[in-house]
């Protein structure tokens, strides 16, 4: 498929993508909004109704010139305030174009507000792949790099690191390019937690498409993790472990492979004393597996493999709470048994925990920065008041492997800790004050957490 091939067939899928209620979980405007907007999950009621949905990049300069307070928004999935304001939300749903494919350098450009599994299937249909998606692939793309957001597999580098270039709006109204290999300080700009302007585009590196299937195998003895934690986690492109901390065992084990060069993937009868599943599981075992890709070790696109739930069904179980800390591969196995000691604490409260390899990189707040890392995800009950004071008790625990929250997920480590916890955390205060001098951006969350101001 040629260049012009693609961007037509590309303009016709992401107006379908836009207007289909399934693919997409946007905010509604101000004036259809009949109740007090909130995030995906339920958890967090914003704190304005002010949501601006510019359709051009004239009207999102205009609106970025004009407010004095703003924070952008994208799908609405954090878990936290981090694109919380008490002034004004800039939405970017309506900025989800494709701009262009360029098959000479392997990239794709975007506007920010499109979502990975729009993308896809675009990608996809011209014979192209991204190198991971994350477990959701309802969540934006701007908005998941900005955050640090990643799949699995130590192997593969968080989302952001597919990142080539941005452009965004700054808190001075500029329009700002940041280009990698080019610009010194486009480590700090791309996972910049909303903090610096407004992005509208996005270029992303790509590959050629390709083949995957999947096996869940049940049952993997924990006393399997101390000596082999690094293996087990390298077993498959992408890896992901399942555990609800009530007995010995791993849950499930989720192993996603590519074809080899003859076409074929190899599953193992038997892993490390787990074996194959008998059918598709959800990770909550009490849950339909419907909304969840295909395993059993079928073929199928990257795109319906490497993402843990289809684009199609309301994504993971719903109401919810999240949590998610990443501590140094080598420390893997100590931190595994550090939060197995709050087993009865958090048993309670969980829906399930999962545990993912992600591969090191080199931006400034990035959990996986300088360092391979595991992270520790648990999805919780929505039960606030309970995980909120479990947090602190897990954060104690895992505080010696120096561990860095997701910062779009729940967390109370100190902004004292996560200064310590990021090497470049004061050049990119310095980023934010070159490009937002008057703090346009800046919103509860990010005085506290990076300013330290309550």
């Amino acid at each position: 498929m040629n260049k012009r091939s693609f961007l037509k067939t590309a303009s016709t899928l992401v107006g379908a993508a836009v207007f289909s209620p399934i693919l997409n979980c946007t905010p509604k405007k101000p004036e259809m909004a009949t109740t007090a907007f909130k995030n995906w999950a339920g958890n967090l009621t914003f704190s304005t109704q002010e949501i601006h949905t510019p359709d051009t990049m004239d009207e999102a300069i205009s609106l970025v010139k004009k407010l004095t307070k703003l924070r952008p928004l994208g799908s609405a999935h954090s878990f936290n305030r981090i694109a919380d304001s008490d002034k004004n939300l800039i939405s970017t749903q309506n900025l989800n174009r494709l701009v262009d494919l360029d098959t000479t350098q392997m990239t794709v450009t975007v506007e920010a507000g499109m979502k990975y599994g729009d993308l896809c299937l675009l990608l996809d249909k011209a014979g192209y792949a991204l190198h991971n998606l994350a477990s959701l692939p309802h969540i934006s793309i701007a908005g998941s790099i900005s955050t640090g957001t990643h799949g699995s597999g130590l192997g593969n580098g968080n989302l952001s690191t597919a990142v080539s270039a941005i452009e965004m709006i700054n808190g001075k109204g500029e329009i700002i390019h940041f280009q990698r290999d080019k610009d010194p300080e486009f480590n700090g700009a791309v996972v910049a937690l909303g903090a610096l302007g407004l992005i509208t585009k996005i270029t992303l590196d790509v590959q050629p498409t390709f083949q995957m299937a999947q096996m869940v195998y049940q049952n993997l003895p924990t006393s399997a993790l101390m000596e082999n934690f690094e293996t087990i986690m390298s077993a498959g492109y992408s890896v992901s472990l399942f555990t609800d901390w009530s007995k010995d065992q791993i849950n499930q084990v989720w192993i996603k492979k590519k074809v080899d060069t003859s076409g074929a993937i190899d599953f193992p009868e038997n892993f490390f004393g787990a074996v194959p599943a008998a059918g598709n599981l959800h990770p909550v075992e009490s849950m339909s597996a419907e909304s969840c890709t295909d395993q059993m070790g079928i073929l199928g696109p990257w795109y319906e493999r490497l993402p843990h739930f289809k684009m199609e069904f309301q994504p993971s179980a719903g109401e919810e709470l999240q949590s998610e800390f990443f501590v140094p591969l080598e420390n893997a196995y100590p931190a595994f048994i550090a939060v197995q000691e709050m087993a009865k604490e958090i048993g309670p409260h969980l829906f399930i925990s999962e545990i993912r390899g992600i591969q090191a990189d080199d931006l400034w707040l990035s959990p996986c920065f300088e360092r391979n890392a595991i992270a520790f995800h648990t999805t919780w009950k929505q039960e606030i008041p309970e995980v909120m004071a479990l947090l602190p008790k897990m954060e104690e625990k895992l505080s010696e492997f120096g561990a860095r929250p997701h910062w779009a997920k729940l967390f109370t480590v100190p902004p004292s800790e996560l200064e310590n916890r990021y090497p470049k955390f004061k050049d990119f205060k310095k980023l934010m004050q070159q490009h937002d001098p008057e703090g346009k951006f800046r919103n509860v969350f990010i005085e506290k957490n990076i300013f330290g101001n309550a």
